[in-house]
């Protein structure tokens, strides 16, 4: 599905402040949307243990204060965890899903699979049998084990067209499902919330583009729509003065903080424009003007390296 009957989102984790980077994000998936007809939804990811209380309403806030839209109400992701539970059951009745009891450092340390990428599951407590796991559930206690997707035999890495990247080739592996924690994986979560939703285009970082043909597998074993009929842009990111992935050492980056600067909420979306080459330098434009001009095809393919607010005001 596409146009009128389908989707485009922005998730963002309420851990904090939205910074410029995550602004441009939302800007452009909001563009993406608005462009083909979309409709556009929010979604906060409240998984994570690492929650800033009030930091959804600030994000939200700074989204709208930049001119965004969305349709509906905020979906909080804590709230669909029937549908998590629900997708690691039917999963489990089909034997693709099995404990493990590894840390971090336990597959770091372990031997490879040949050809795997680096942090890749090298299957340690995959083939366990039930008195294995029995005393590997004994060993960890009171930790509990984590839930892995056992990939089935033959099954490859997908291959998917980006609307950005062009034609991406992954890796995948048995992946997690649900932490020892209790708290279920971004992986399931966001497969199974996007569908839930009505989601059929996906626009986010690309530093989240290896995960992707993760979420395709996922979407084909519990038989959700996957590509083509759900599209993905992976943006690039912005990147601060030393070249890392822009933070808040690189000075003042979110919306308050440039506010606080003297910086407007308009002035802050013309930045982001530009970046984007929808206006030209200093010219002021609005949200619906962005929509008109957009053309995927002609977006940057690379980083942008945020300048500074003196700098973006003036270049």
């Amino acid at each position: 599905m596409t146009g009128a009957n389908g989707a485009g989102r922005y998730a963002p984790s309420p851990s904090g402040d939205l910074h410029i980077g995550n602004l441009r994000t939302a800007l452009l998936a909001w563009c993406f949307a608005r462009a083909s007809g979309r409709r556009f939804l929010m979604r906060v990811e409240d998984l994570d243990r690492a929650r800033d209380a009030g930091a959804a309403a600030r994000q939200l806030d700074d989204l709208s204060r930049i001119g965004l839209d969305w349709d509906g109400e905020a979906v909080l992701q804590s709230e669909l965890g029937r549908g998590h539970d629900a997708a690691i059951d039917r999963l489990a009745e089909a034997g693709l899903v099995y404990e493990c009891t590894c840390t971090r450092a336990d597959i770091l340390a372990a031997p490879s699979a040949p050809h795997a990428p680096p942090g890749a599951y090298p299957g340690t407590c995959r083939d366990r049998s039930e008195a294995e796991r029995a005393r590997e559930r004994e060993r960890i206690a009171p930790r509990r084990p984590a839930l892995r997707l056992r990939v089935p035999t033959g099954v490859a890495a997908p291959e998917f067209d980006d609307r950005i990247r062009g034609r991406v080739v992954g890796e995948i592996d048995d992946f997690v499902l649900r932490r020892g924690d209790g708290t279920v994986a971004y992986n399931l979560a966001v497969v199974v919330d996007d569908a839930a939703m009505g989601i059929d285009q996906v626009v986010r970082g690309d530093d989240l583009v290896t995960s992707t043909p993760r979420h395709i597998v996922l979407q084909r074993l519990l038989g959700l729509p996957s590509p083509p009929d759900v599209e993905f842009a992976h943006v690039p990111l912005v990147l601060g003065s030393s070249g890392a992935r822009l933070a808040k050492r690189d000075g003042a980056v979110t919306l308050a903080d440039l506010r606080s600067a003297g910086a407007s909420a308009e002035e802050v979306l013309a930045v982001l424009a530009q970046s984007l080459d929808l206006a030209a330098p200093g010219e002021r434009v609005h949200p619906q003007l962005l929509v008109e001009r957009f053309d995927p095809g002609a977006l940057p393919r690379s980083a942008w390296v945020w300048p500074g607010l003196e700098n973006a005001a003036t270049s």
